[in-house]
């Protein structure tokens, strides 16, 4: 099944009706492209929640590619890595292959790293392209709306591409001309002057007409693989002030968190990893995991389709933990509800399931059918607590929920 088919069907629901249909479309259209050349959601914060420990069976989005790797640092016996997207398991495929055929950490390091080396075209043709599946492989080798092959993107900034690269992008542009400067957080040495330049150059551009008028825009959004279902939560959250919403989130991003130790902030401000810091790299791309992820890539499955598709041909008790990413702010009630009938179903005694939300409420609250919820045990403090450490800071929300035995 076709990409944008999978799509369509996820964000096509029994609230698709009057303008959200037409959004909904317009979204299905759009989020079937390249969105994530890396993942934005923090690995150090799912590890933590999974309590993951070696051998765990784990389940997760795809998307970039970033944490399903990152993952394998703690030597799990399998995850499985499903996403509705083709171009992400492609940027799954591609970096697990670069892990597997690169000939040292360096290399590996200079192809997704920087990710913009003149040598990683012959790279990806010498090492990386035989390795790869076939359809990935065609994927890569095939063109571009600018009709370039697109493994070229590893020769130009891979990660200022896609569609959520497109849009940190386009918001350094729309930053500067508002008066501000996104990109004179990174020059900050510490959280104070990380403080000080948030609210000498992006603060005032919260309340500049403009800006307050493109918050309130939703399909200006999709680029970040926010759906119209998502950007109706956030609205809430808002109470009617988007603008002061994604201030306080952006914020939380260049003000909570030393920059020398988030590879989110990094990519946001400065449009870079600081390859001299260890600490400023994704958890997949440090030097201290690189021969544990390197001798588990056989552990790393991936899968076209939906989650609760794939969960229905696994084995009852079979795994131990699921990482949902924000797929859920997609869902109506009863995909809510058939997706969890799965995970209750295949999850083993003491389980535990992680996601993020875009508002800062679980949507399983007041949802999920009582003897579903009945299986399941959460605690809002601790779920605060993984919250407020999240370096990627763009979620309302993050929770676990646990199952009961």
């Amino acid at each position: 099944m076709s990409t944008h088919t999978l799509v369509h069907q996820a964000v096509n629901n029994s609230t698709t009706t009057g303008l959200k249909a037409l959004g909904d479309r317009l979204f299905a259209r759009w989020f079937s492209q390249l969105v994530y050349a890396q993942i934005w959601e923090d690995p150090q914060v799912d590890i933590e929640a999974l309590q993951l420990q070696p051998g765990a069976r784990l389940l997760t989005i795809a998307s970039g590619g970033c944490n399903a790797l990152a993952y394998l640092s703690q030597q799990p016996a399998v995850v499985h890595a499903v996403d509705l997207n083709h171009s992400h398991l492609a940027m799954l495929a591609l970096k697990k292959a670069a892990f597997a055929t690169l000939p040292d950490y360096q290399t590996l390091l200079d192809f997704l790293g920087s990710a913009d080396s003149k040598h990683n075209p012959q790279r990806f043709r010498r090492y990386v392209a035989p390795q790869l599946p076939v359809a990935a492989r065609q994927y890569w080798e095939g063109k571009d709306w600018r009709g370039r092959q697109r493994y070229q993107l590893f020769a130009h900034r891979a990660y200022r591409h896609g569609l959520l690269g497109g849009f940190i992008g386009f918001g350094h542009v729309m930053t500067r001309l508002l008066g501000g400067n996104l990109s004179r957080l990174a020059d900050a040495a510490n959280l104070a002057e990380q403080r000080e330049l948030f609210e000498r150059h992006l603060a005032p551009v919260f309340r500049h007409p403009l800006l307050r008028f493109l918050a309130r825009r939703e399909s200006l959004l999709y680029s970040m693989g926010i759906p119209p279902a998502q950007f109706a939560a956030l609205r809430a959250d808002a109470g009617g002030n988007l603008a002061g919403l994604f201030q306080e989130r952006l914020r939380r991003l260049a003000c909570d968190f030393p920059f020398a130790a988030n590879p989110f902030a990094q990519q946001a401000f400065a449009r870079r990893y600081d390859l001299t810091q260890q600490d400023a790299l994704p958890m997949y791309l440090q030097s201290r995991h690189y021969e544990t992820i390197r001798s588990n890539l056989s552990r790393l499955l991936s899968h076209h389709g939906s989650l609760t598709d794939f969960l229905d041909g696994c084995a009852p008790q079979s795994l131990d933990g699921y990482l949902l990413l924000d797929a859920q702010d997609w869902m109506d009630d009863n995909q809510l509800n058939s997706l969890w009938r799965q995970i209750t179903r295949t999850a083993a005694p003491g389980a535990r399931v992680v996601f993020r939300t875009g508002g800062s409420r679980s949507p399983l609250e007041g949802r999920l059918a009582p003897q579903l919820m009945a299986c399941w045990h959460t605690d809002p403090d601790h779920n605060r607590s993984l919250h407020a450490r999240d370096r990627s800071a763009i979620y309302g929300g993050v929770h676990v929920y646990s199952k009961r035995t």
